[in-house]
This record gives C-alpha cells, sequence and structure tokens, in this order.
C-alpha cells in the first residue's frame, strides 16, 4: 500500500484512453490519444498554446523554417492563424516567403515524387523540393513580380524588412483580387491584418538575390537588418511593459529562432534595460539538443542568455515533430479551443513601440553616462 501511495503521489493522470473513434475531431483526439512520448508533447505543446500563449495579454511571435510555405502550409495554417489573431509578429526564412508568393501570384505546385531522376528533371525545367514539384517558370515568374514592383518609388530608401514585406504583400494582395483567389499567400494576409514580418538574412533567398540586381541597377532600396533588431525588441518591450506577456512560437530552428529570441538579450544585455525574457517558450523540431546547434537548443540553455524568464521555464515546451505534422494539429486544436483574438496589428504601431524602447534606453544611457560608462 505504502507503494501504491508514493506512486500517487508521483504520477500524473492514469493511462486509460478510451477507443478512438471516427467520428472524433483533431483536438478530441489529441487530448484523448497522445498521451505518451512525443505524442504527449505534442498535446502539451496544444495545451500552452491554446490554453497560455493565446490568453488576450500575450503576444505572440513566431519563427517559421524549412520549406513549409511550398508544402501548402502557409495556406492551410500560417493564414488561419494569422487571420484568427494567433499570431502577432513573424520572422521568417526568405525563402518561405518567395515561394509563398507564388501561391498569390497565381503560379502553381504540385505533389512530386523524392525518389525521381534529377538529371531528368532538370532536363524538363522541373524544380523540386524534396517531394514537391514546380516548373522553372515559376522562379522566373516570381523573380520578375520581386523586380518589377521593387523598382518603384515608394521602394527607393532603406527600410527594414518588414516595411518591405508589408508594402509587397499590397502587390500580393492586389494579385490575388484580380486573380481572384482567395487566401493563398501569407505575405497577403499578414499585409491585411498589418502583421509584421521579418527575415534575420534579408540577401539569402530569391527575394534578396533579386533585390540584389536592383543595387547593380541603381536603385536606392536597401534592407536595413539593424533596424529590424531594434523592431524587434520594441515589439517584445511594448509586450512587457505595456502589462502583458511575451510568447515565441519557433517552427523549425536556424536563424529565425535566434532573431525571434535575442530580442530579449537586445533590451537587457546591450540596451541594459531591465527585463526578464519571453514567458512563453514553444518549439517544433527534428534537431538534437547535443550537438550544440542553435536549432536543437533548449529553453533551458535559453534561460541562461536571458532569452527565457527562468521563472516560467515550466511554461515551456519542445516538441520533436516533424512541423508538417505538428503544424496542422496545433493550429486545428488552437482553432478548437480558442475563439480568435483581434489581430493587434502591430505594424501600425511600430514607431510608437520604437520611441518606447528608445524612451527607455535614453534612460540607462544617462546613467551610465553619470557613471563614465559607454
Amino acid at each position: 500500500m505504502a507503494q501504491k501511495s508514493g506512486l500517487r503521489k508521483l504520477a500524473g493522470p492514469q493511462i486509460n484512453p478510451a477507443p478512438v473513434r471516427g467520428d472524433m475531431n483533431a483536438a478530441d483526439l489529441i487530448d484523448t490519444a497522445f498521451l505518451a512520448y512525443n505524442g504527449r508533447r505534442l498535446r502539451e505543446a496544444c495545451r500552452l498554446f491554446a490554453e497560455k500563449m493565446l490568453e488576450p495579454d500575450v503576444t505572440v511571435g513566431m519563427s517559421v523554417t524549412g520549406a513549409l510555405t511550398p508544402a501548402g502550409l502557409g495556406m492551410s495554417c500560417l493564414i488561419p492563424l494569422v487571420e484568427n489573431g494567433m499570431v502577432d509578429w513573424i520572422v521568417s526564412t526568405g525563402a518561405n516567403l518567395y515561394h509563398d508568393t507564388h501561391f498569390g501570384l497565381g503560379l502553381k505546385m504540385f505533389q512530386g515524387s523524392a525518389e525521381a531522376d534529377d538529371i531528368a528533371l532538370r532536363k524538363a525545367q522541373v524544380v523540386r523540393i524534396y517531394d514537391i514539384f514546380f516548373d522553372y517558370e515559376v522562379l522566373l515568374s516570381t523573380d520578375a513580380f520581386f523586380r518589377e514592383i521593387a523598382r518603384a518609388d515608394e521602394f527607393q530608401h532603406p527600410m527594414s524588412s518588414a516595411e518591405f514585406h508589408y508594402r509587397a504583400g499590397r502587390y500580393v494582395a492586389e494579385r490575388e483580387r484580380l486573380l481572384k483567389l482567395d487566401r493563398r499567400s501569407m505575405l497577403a494576409a499578414t499585409y491585411q491584418h498589418a502583421v509584421p514580418v521579418y527575415t534575420s538574412s534579408p540577401g539569402d533567398s530569391s527575394i534578396g538575390m533579386n533585390l540584389a540586381l536592383l543595387e547593380l541597377e541603381g536603385y536606392a532600396l536597401r534592407i536595413d537588418p539593424l533596424t529590424d533588431v531594434n523592431e524587434t525588441a520594441s515589439i517584445v518591450y511594448g509586450a512587457k511593459h505595456g502589462g502583458g506577456k511575451s510568447a515565441v512560437f519557433i517552427l523549425g530552428g536556424g536563424s529565425p529562432k535566434n532573431f525571434v529570441l535575442q530580442t530579449e538579450p537586445q533590451i537587457q544585455e546591450v540596451m541594459g534595460v531591465a527585463e526578464r525574457g519571453h514567458d512563453y517558450f514553444l518549439q517544433v523540431t527534428d534537431a538534437r539538443p547535443d550537438t550544440g546547434g542553435l536549432s536543437g537548443a533548449t529553453p533551458a540553455e535559453a534561460v541562461s542568455w536571458g532569452k527565457i524568464d527562468p521563472s516560467r521555464l515550466p511554461d515551456s515546451v519542445v516538441c520533436y515533430v516533424d512541423a508538417t505534422v505538428a503544424l496542422p494539429l496545433i493550429t486545428a486544436y488552437a482553432l478548437a479551443r480558442r475563439k480568435p483574438r483581434k489581430p493587434r496589428r502591430l505594424y501600425e504601431h511600430r514607431e510608437r513601440l520604437m520611441a518606447d524602447l528608445t524612451a527607455a534606453y535614453q534612460k540607462v544611457r544617462k546613467r551610465r553616462l553619470k557613471r563614465g560608462l559607454s
């Protein structure tokens, strides 16, 4: 009896699920059948997102890596999350935004085979992303689109990547309207809902390659990554010092993961403004932590950098599942368990947020100058 009593104190709920039924929705399936191992981590991820991260006072930043938009996850998951106010700002690879634009321009992607003969595909002018096929002309048409819009007068000045994506999103949304396409491009959706979208490596994609060509032609457009660093930090500072919380939802890892997380060290370490770290951390990844790579870095490791509030470490979940499996399930769970939130439209508040962060830094700077520090 003593052993059983100890078990009751140490263990959680009994594993005793009801049979899976054909009429169960995704959220009910997750709650009842995902009880152990990575299935349980996925259930914890769903519940963290829906029950805590989507509270009204939480600002949600998302990072997006991996070829998710070519696989259709922009349309199936990311656009619904944006439209329902469940993502407030985004850091993405440029590649995801580039391939997302194909759909808004009415260009087509197809299911293919990962075992295809790539030499034969090249001869046939077919491009492959693992098991996704598309015509080489899709690249050329999208390249031409970005060069055409970026030559416009409204782009001829230095700007953050968020400003570039917002302006580009307006053109994509208009192309969707003219082609009578509905909810195809995440870039168009983020424009319509004023969700700022950043890229941590502006030159590392076909969008950046085409903008680099315009520099050779003498155009004045420049993407300023330093402005991105300050703007993203101002979003997090505004969320925390406005009486709310900050959450990060990380799909994959890489540079976008670091960019969304480094907002806290930028505030604390570099600016010297008092802060404690993000409140919620949710990552979907297939990367191992023991190789020292950023993509597999755990929330506990992030605490040592000041990226995560140490007191909120229990509100952190790492889900070791392919994002193409996890994201649709997390999205379905959130839409089933939470009502839509009113979009924050943070893009429209960038100047105010930057002014607030700048004022906080100037106070710290004055104190430093008095003490003879730089």
